[in-house]
C-alpha cells in the first residue's frame, strides 16, 4: 500500500462525498458519515449508521449511531473538516475524539444528559434510549471515522471491559484503513486474530487433510469463553454473510443449547454438533510435537452461529460460567484464489439441516448470475436523451466493480466508467432492498441491509426452485426502474423545507411502500416500459413522492409514534400499521397523478 494509493482513495472519497451532497441537496458532514456508513454495512463491519446532530454540551461528541441485532450499541464520531488534501491524525487527535464520545456514553448512561436535551431531537432519543437499555446492552463498540490518515496504525482497541461490565471496544478508520478495505478480496477487512493473546495459549490442533493445493483442515478443541469473546469483539462480522440467516430467530435448537451450557456445560462437547470455520491463512508451531494454532487471518464461521451467539448471550444475560465449556471446531484454510467456488460449498454442505438454505443464495447462485447476464448487455438510453447509452453494472461478488476497473489501464478505465457509471452500480443488497420496499414489506428493511437480503435470500430462493421464468430481462428492467425511483426519492426528501437532516432513509423506505400499496389498492403497477424508455422519474410521480413523504414524516415522528427513538420506532411492525392510515390519501394522489408512469394490471 503506497501513499499515492491511500491519496486517491481519499481523492475519490471526498468526490464520492461531494457528489452525494449537491445530488442529496443535504450537509457535506451528513454525507460524509452516511457515505462511510454504507461502505461498512457492505462489509458486514456494521448494521447501520444514523447520522444525528451532536448536542451542545461541552466535552461531549456523538455524530451517528446504530442499534444492533444482537442487542449491541455502535456510537460514531467524525473527524470531518471539508480537507481539500490528505492530512495526518495523531494518537492525540484520536484520543480526544474519543474522550468526547466516550463522555457521551457514559453521561447517556447515567441519565443525567437526555434529561438537559430538547425532546424533539433525535439525539435526545439516542441519548434517552442508552439511558434505559444500558443494563441490556450486549456490547458497545466507538468508531472514530476519519477523512485523514492515521500517523500510526491503530488495532481494534478494548477501551473498557470489567468483570460484569458492557464490553466496550474501540474502532478507528481513517483513509488508510478505507483504502486496505476497498482492496482486499471482496472489499472485507479480513479478521485477524492472535490466538494467543485471546486465549492465553495457543490452541492445539489435528491436521485433517491430505496433500491438496487447494485446502488444509485442522480440528481443534476451542474454549466457550474463546468463542463468546470473539463473538463480543466482531460480533455478526464474523458469521459468513449467509449464515446470518439462521440468527434471526430463537427457536428450539438456540434454546437446547442455552440449557446445556447452564445444566451441564461439561457435556457440551459431547452433545453440541460444533462449528465448520474457513480462514485465508494460519499459523501453526509445533512444540513439543503438537501442532499448535498460534494466529488466523479471515476467520469466518459458516455453520455454527447459533453455537457462538448463544455462548455469548448465555453468559452475558445468564451469567454462565463456561470454563467447562469446549466446542469441536473444523477450520479450513482455501487457497484465496479458490476463495469464491469452495466457501459457498462448505457452508452449503454443513448447514444441510436447514429447511430453507440461505446458502443456496450465495454469489454463485443461477439468480445473481442471470442479473450479472442481463446487467452487462441490456443497455439504457441517457436520461436527459443526450449522451451514449450505459449499463446498470449489477454487482454480483463483492468489490466486483473495483476489481474489473484494477485490470484496465487508463483509457481502459475511462471506458468503463463511461459504460458503467458508479451512479448505476446495483448491489445485491441494494436490489433486495428494492424489491422489499415494493414488495410490501418496509420494517424488514428498515432492519438493515443484512437482515433484509437474508429474507429476500430465503424467499426468491423458493421461488427460482418452483420457477425462475419470470426472473426475465423486465424482471431486471424493473428493477433498475424501482432504483430510480428509490434514489430519486432520497433527493426529493433531502430538499424538502420539513426535512430537518434525520431519519431520510426511513421516510424514504416506507413513502415508496405507501405508494406501491396504493398502486395496488388501484389496480396500477408501474409501467416498466415507459420508464426504461426515459431513465427518470417523470414531474407527476415526483410529485406524488414529495407529498407521500410528507404524509410518513408527520406521521413518523408525529407525537402518538410508540417510541421516541424514531429509527427504532421504524423496525416496529406496528409503525407500518400507524403509517397505512394515511392509505386514502395516497390512494388519491396516485390515481390522479399516475397516467404516465403506471398502467393497468389487468393490462400486465
Amino acid at each position: 500500500m503506497t501513499e499515492n494509493e491511500i491519496v486517491t482513495t481519499f481523492e475519490e472519497f471526498r468526490q464520492e462525498v461531494l457528489a452525494s451532497a449537491a445530488a442529496n441537496r443535504d450537509f457535506e458532514r451528513i454525507e460524509f458519515l452516511s457515505a462511510f456508513g454504507r461502505e461498512l454495512e457492505a462489509c458486514d463491519e456494521i448494521e447501520e449508521l444514523n447520522p444525528c446532530t451532536s448536542p451542545n454540551v461541552r466535552g461531549v461528541q456523538i455524530d451517528g449511531y446504530g442499534f444492533n441485532s444482537d442487542e449491541g450499541l455502535d456510537l460514531f464520531v467524525a473527524d470531518f473538516e471539508h480537507r481539500d488534501t490528505l492530512e495526518t491524525i495523531s494518537r492525540s487527535e484520536v484520543a480526544t475524539l474519543v474522550k468526547r464520545l466516550t463522555s457521551f456514553f457514559s453521561k447517556a448512561l447515567d441519565g443525567e444528559l437526555h434529561r438537559t436535551l430538547e425532546e424533539t431531537s433525535e439525539v435526545y432519543a439516542v441519548a434517552r434510549a442508552v439511558h434505559e437499555r444500558g443494563k441490556q446492552l450486549g456490547r458497545v463498540r466507538l468508531y472514530v471515522l476519519s477523512e485523514r490518515q492515521l500517523s500510526d496504525r491503530y488495532e481494534t482497541i478494548d477501551v473498557a471491559q470489567g468483570s460484569g461490565a458492557t464490553p466496550v471496544a474501540l474502532h478507528v478508520w481513517d483513509m488508510g484503513r478505507l483504502h486496505r478495505m476497498r482492496s482486499s478480496r471482496n472489499q472485507k477487512e479480513p479478521i485477524e486474530i492472535d490466538v494467543a493473546a485471546l486465549a492465553g495459549e495457543t490452541l492445539a490442533c489435528l491436521p485433517a487433510h491430505l496433500e491438496s493445493d487447494v485446502y488444509r483442515s485442522y480440528l481443534l478443541a476451542v474454549p466457550g469463553r474463546v468463542l463468546a469473546d470473539l463473538y463480543a469483539r466482531y460480533g455478526a462480522r464474523l458469521l459468513e454473510q449467509n449464515v446470518r440467516a439462521f440468527l434471526q430467530a430463537t427457536n428450539k435448537a438456540n434454546r437446547g443449547i442455552r440449557q446445556t451450557i447452564l445444566d451441564d456445560p461439561g457435556m457440551f462437547f459431547a452433545y453440541n454438533n460444533g462449528v465448520t470455520a474457513t480462514a485465508s491463512a494460519v499459523e501453526v508451531l509445533a512444540t513439543d510435537g503438537v501442532d499448535r494454532i498460534s494466529r488466523i487471518t479471515d476467520l469466518q464461521i459458516v455453520n455454527g452461529g447459533q453455537t457462538t451467539a448463544s455462548l455469548f448471550h448465555a453468559r452475558r444475560r445468564d451469567k454462565a460460567d463456561l470454563s467447562k465449556v469446549f466446542v469441536q471446531m473444523k477450520l479450513t484454510v482455501i487457497d484465496e484464489s479458490r476463495f469464491e467456488d469452495v466457501v459457498p460449498k462448505i457452508s452449503q454442505f454443513a448447514n444441510t439441516q436447514n429447511t430453507v438454505n440461505a446458502a443456496d443464495f450465495f454469489a454463485n447462485h443461477p439468480f445473481h448470475v442471470r442479473m450479472e447476464t442481463f446487467s452487462r448487455r441490456l443497455w439504457a438510453r441517457p436520461a436527459n436523451g443526450d449522451g451514449a447509452e450505459t449499463l446498470w453494472y449489477y454487482e454480483r461478488i463483492r468489490g466486483q466493480y473495483a476489481e474489473e476497473q484494477s485490470k484496465l489501464d487508463a483509457r481502459g478505465k475511462r471506458l468503463f466508467l463511461q459504460q458503467n457509471p458508479k451512479s448505476q452500480l446495483l448491489r445485491k443488497t441494494d436490489l433486495a432492498k428494492y424489491e422489499n420496499l415494493w414488495d410490501d414489506d418496509p420494517v424488514q428493511v428498515n432492519l438493515g441491509a443484512q437482515k433484509n437480503f437474508a429474507l429476500y435470500a430465503v424467499r426468491i430462493g423458493e421461488a427460482w426452485k418452483a420457477g425462475n421464468t419470470a426472473f426475465d430481462e423486465d424482471y431486471f428492467r424493473r428493477v433498475v426502474i424501482r432504483a430510480i425511483i428509490f434514489r430519486e426519492s432520497e433527493k426529493l426528501v433531502s430538499a424538502q423545507p420539513w426535512y430537518e437532516g434525520g431519519y431520510r432513509a426511513n421516510i424514504v423506505n416506507y413513502a415508496i411502500a405507501l405508494i406501491s400499496r396504493a398502486l395496488e389498492s388501484e389496480g396500477l403497477e408501474l409501467d416498466v416500459a415507459r420508464l426504461w424508455q426515459h431513465q427518470a422519474c417523470p414531474r407527476s410521480l415526483s410529485a406524488v413522492i414529495t407529498d407521500v413523504s410528507a404524509l410518513v414524516n408527520s406521521e413518523l415522528t408525529g407525537p402518538n409514534r410508540g417510541q421516541s427513538n424514531i429509527s427504532e420506532w421504524a423496525k416496529r411492525p406496528k409503525c407500518w400499521e400507524t403509517i397505512l392510515v394515511n392509505l386514502p390519501k395516497a390512494r388519491q394522489l396516485v390515481r390522479h397523478r399516475s397516467a404516465d408512469w403506471t398502467r393497468s394490471l389487468s393490462r400486465a
